[in-house]
Formats: structure tokens, sequence, C-alpha cells
């Protein structure tokens, strides 16, 4: 059973944040793969059929509505690959139409025929501030073939990622925690292309020899000091939501990037499979309190704001 809003203290506080992760879609206007005729059955989360309906900001800002949102980063939701800028545009539109969000990490990919013209296009979009391109991965460490075509270590690919630092534009990582080594490799080959690393680093093995794994491979990628970390997406397979073991994984991960070096990002509605929004934030606000001030209002505003380069409404 997901955690809900009921088990949070009715004088909770209202978080200011920045969410620098969510998702939005119309399946009604655009196709999904994902969401409609090619259903994932490999999704970290198991059954995800609650998130196929429609997704817009209105739903979002009443998801959201306990808590003082300043501003929101967008990242790719598998839109039709056959046309990944029109994503871009429809997310710019309701930028104009509603305000949110004020940022998007749009989707190109690296080492197809058409990678540069992708890129490009995506670039000339004013609130386009990266790219999520998900490198080939294995579903399992034992499954990893290094080299392979559309990995990190595929000729053709790091020739696309490169041409992230001509335009400027951070990369958001997301791979399972035993690619981190692979990413790490990337990270060292091209220092000037920010990387954010998605969702903690898909912990998902939270057995003692897991976590071990897990935080061995967060150590190598942290490294390098251009590397940040979205401190989301909890969300295990057919395991309810733990305050516990989540807090477990929050300071951990913090305490290997450093807190200047960790963002909140809330991953909606993909984590609402799990739970709540309000529950999400007070929690985490809860797992931080130790930090200074600063350190919490940097965590939930500050360093999103930085990485992302977002003008703040006054």
């Amino acid at each position: 059973m997901s955690a809900s809003s009921s088990d949070v203290s009715p004088d909770r506080p209202r978080i200011q944040l920045i969410d620098a992760h969510h998702h939005l879609w119309d399946l009604t206007r655009h196709y999904y793969p994902w969401l409609s005729d090619h259903p994932e059955p490999q999704f970290f989360l198991g059954n995800y059929d609650a998130l196929k309906r429609n997704y817009l900001p209105q739903d979002y800002r009443h998801d959201s509505r306990h808590h003082d949102v300043l501003a929101t980063v967008h990242c790719e939701a598998e839109w039709d690959r056959q046309d990944q800028v029109g994503e871009t545009q429809w997310i710019t539109d309701l930028h104009h139409a509603t305000g949110m969000p004020l940022a998007i990490v749009a989707h190109a990919w690296f080492h197809t025929d058409n990678a540069e013209e992708v890129l490009a296009r995506q670039a000339a979009y004013p609130l386009v501030r990266g790219i999520r391109s998900k490198p080939v991965t294995a579903v399992r460490p034992d499954l990893m073939r290094p080299g392979e075509p559309g990995s990190m270590q595929d000729p053709r690919w790091l020739e696309g990622y490169a041409r992230l630092e001509r335009y400027g534009m951070s990369w958001d990582l997301r791979v399972p925690y035993w690619h981190l080594y692979e990413a790490a490799d990337v990270a060292r080959q091209f220092p000037r292309i920010p990387i954010v690393l998605n969702h903690t680093g898909f912990p998902w093995d939270r057995s003692p020899q897991g976590l071990q794994a897990w935080r061995q491979a967060m150590q190598a990628i942290a490294q390098h000091s251009h590397v940040y970390l979205k401190v989301s997406e909890f969300g295990l397979k057919d395991q309810p939501w733990s305050y516990a073991s989540n807090r477990e994984i929050v300071l951990q991960a913090i305490d290997i990037f450093g807190i200047e070096r960790c963002m909140f990002a809330s991953n909606f509605p993909v984590s609402s499979l799990r739970v709540d929004y309000d529950t999400l934030v007070t929690s985490v606000a809860r797992m931080i309190e130790g930090f200074s001030p600063a350190q919490q209002r940097g965590f939930f505003v500050g360093n999103a704001a930085n990485f992302y380069r977002l003008q703040l409404p006054a």
C-alpha cells in the first residue's frame, strides 16, 4: 500500500522547492509507445497501468498543492522517437500557456545517423537546458556487453555525446548503478559537459551486498566534480515505499556526492505509483533536517537553479 498524506502530521510545513525532474503527457493527442501499444516488460516498478492517463500542468499542480513549487524542469517522457523535437515544441507551448515548466531536458540520440541534426534542432529552443539520451544498458550486471552499439563505449555514441559541449548543454544520466563505472569514464573524458545522475543511481537491491555495490558505483562517478545527483525515485518493484529504507539511501547518497551537488526531484507522476507528492516532499525534508538551513535551501532550490540555469520568477 502506498504511503499517503494521511501519514503526515496536519501541521506539516510547506516546503519551498524547485522540482528538478517531472513529466507531462497527453495521451489523447500524442504518441508515447510505452504508455499505449508497446508496454515495457522490464519496467522497474512493475505494473504501471495507473500511469496510462493524461498528466498535464493542472494535474501536477493538484498533486503538489501542499508545497510552494517555485519552478519545474520537464524531463523527456519517451515520446515517439520518430518525432523527437515534437515533444519539445509541445512542452514549450505548455510553458507559454501555463507558465510551466521553466526548463526542458529534451531527447536526442547520440549514435544515430540524424543525431547531429536533432541535437541542433533541440538546442534552438530557449527552454532546453540539457539532453536525456539513455544509452544501451543491461537488465542485470551479468548480462552487460561492453562496447555494443548505442552503449557508452560505442565510438559513435561518444562522438554524438561530445556535441553537447558545443551547445552548452548538460546530460541527464539514467542507468542502473552497475553501469556507473562506464559513465564515470565518460565523465572523465568530457569534463566540460555537466552531468546529473537521475534517480539516486537506482538502488534497487537493498540487501547489504546490493547496497555495497551501489555505494561503490556511486563513489566511482561522484569522483568527478561536474557530476550532480537528483535525489529522486526510491520506488521498488512490488514493494511499498519505506521511510526508513529510503532515508538510508538519501543520506548515503548525499554523503557520497556532498549536499552541494544534490537536488530534489519528484519524478512525478511515475513516483505516484508508490508515494504521493506531499509524503515524498515532507519525508525528504525530514531526512535532511541535520543539514544547515543554507544547505537545505540549496538542496531544494539553489542547486537545481544553478545546474539548469533557471531564472526564477520575481
